[in-house]
This record gives C-alpha cells, structure tokens and sequence, in this order.
C-alpha cells in the first residue's frame, strides 16, 4: 500500500531507542525525511539528521522544528513519543518526581504542537501522539504516568478540534505492553501478568505510526495498540 509519505519531512522526538527508535526506520522505509530528535545517539537513516536535544528545556521544541525547516524547507508530520515517567507508590513519589514526568512528555509535546502547527498548516500535515494505555486505565504503581497520558490524550482532542478548521490531521496511539528495553528492567516479563497473550513488538506501533501519518478521514482518534488489554469503551 502506497501510503503518499515519500518525500515528506517528518521529526520523530525519543528516537534513539524502543519504539521511537522504530517509528523513524519505519517512517524513513516509506521515503520520508526525518529530523530524530532525543537526548541519545539517534540511528542513521537516509536522508534524515540527528539532534542531541533535551526536550524538558523550553527552547529546545522550537529548535527542533527550527532544523526541520532549516534543512528540508517543510514539515508534514510530528511525532511526538518522548518522555518516560517514574512508576512508584504515590505516598514516596516527590514533587519533582511528577514535575519531571510532566516535563517531557507532556510540556515537551505541546511545545513541540504549538512550534510545529504553523508549519503544519502550510502542508495539511499531521501530529501523532504516543500516549499509553495508563492515560485510560488507572493504575496504582503508575499515578505519574497515568496523569501524564490522560492529559496527553485530552490536548490530542483539543488539537484535533482545531485541525479540523486549519486542515491539520491529530492522532494519539496508546502502546500496551511493548517488548523494549525499559520492559526488561521492569523484571516481570510474563504476559499473562498483563492480562495480554504477548507482548508487543515496536514495528507493531511503527506501522500504526505510519497509517496514520497518511492522508486521510481519521481525525482525534485514539487508537489502543495494547493487544486486547484495554477492555474499557
């Protein structure tokens, strides 16, 4: 299937590793230019550039998308999959435990969204948000994480109500249970623990990715990637 992403510029934010990492070898085999951007060494794909960034810094969205423009002279699609946060009892999890699990994945994206819409508008482009299925599902061992993608999903929505008068497409996909190396240090890796049959692969949110970077109707989705975990509507 053609999905119309060749020649299209792309920034990928967490691309260093897991499904980040995923998400740009996935993207950059559909032929699309790619600024990778995360606070480690990002891999080398064809026609993409690499910035060390730390996204927590308030100027460092801008400058992300600053080097897109530089060095292609457009943008059509962000991807917005920075950001882990700490699990932990609430009663010890300390207030800059939360405020760093807020800084990254939540003020990161949006201050990515918000430097990357004009341009997006410019191309009709679009945005997807990697969330996760505990901004849905609420957990005990993940009060920070849980907050964090709830709130995540709600700017999806707020975004996407935008985008459909500005012609910019905003989708958020949730990743379940991914067989990455953050998993591994977790120590339980059997998958009946999480209610699933397997753990999922990265590619697995790569090619959901990808879908959705395609033009078309899907507009403030939110698609749960987590096989079969979230049993909620």
């Amino acid at each position: 299937m053609d999905l119309q992403l060749t020649g299209k510029v792309a920034i990928v934010t967490g691309a260093s590793r897991g499904i980040g990492r995923a998400i740009a070898e996935e993207l950059s085999r559909e032929g699309m230019k790619l600024v990778l951007a995360a606070r480690s060494e990002c891999p080398s794909l064809p026609d993409s550039i690499a910035m060390t960034v730390d996204l927590r810094e308030p100027d460092a969205p801008a400058a992300a998308v600053a080097k897109a423009i530089e060095q292609f002279g457009r943008l059509d699609l962000l991807v917005n999959n920075a950001g882990a946060t700490q699990r932990g009892d609430f009663l010890t999890l300390s207030d800059d435990t939360w405020t760093d699990g807020f800084a990254l994945k939540f003020y990161g994206a949006m201050r990515c969204c918000r430097a990357a819409w004009p341009h997006l508008v410019a191309s009709q482009g679009a945005i997807v948000n990697i969330s996760g299925v505990g901004g849905r599902t609420g957990t005990e061992e993940f009060a920070i994480g849980g907050a964090v993608n709830a709130a995540l999903l709600n700017l999806t929505k707020v975004l996407a109500d935008r985008g459909i008068r500005e012609g910019v497409r905003v989708n958020a996909i949730n990743p379940g249970t991914i067989a990455t190396e953050r998993l591994k240090k977790r120590g339980n890796l059997d998958p009946a623990a999480y209610r699933v049959a397997r753990f999922g692969e990265p590619n697995e949110i790569a090619r959901a990715v990808a879908f959705l970077a395609s033009p078309g109707y899907t507009q403030g989705a939110i698609l749960d990637v987590d096989g079969g975990a979230t049993r909620t509507l």
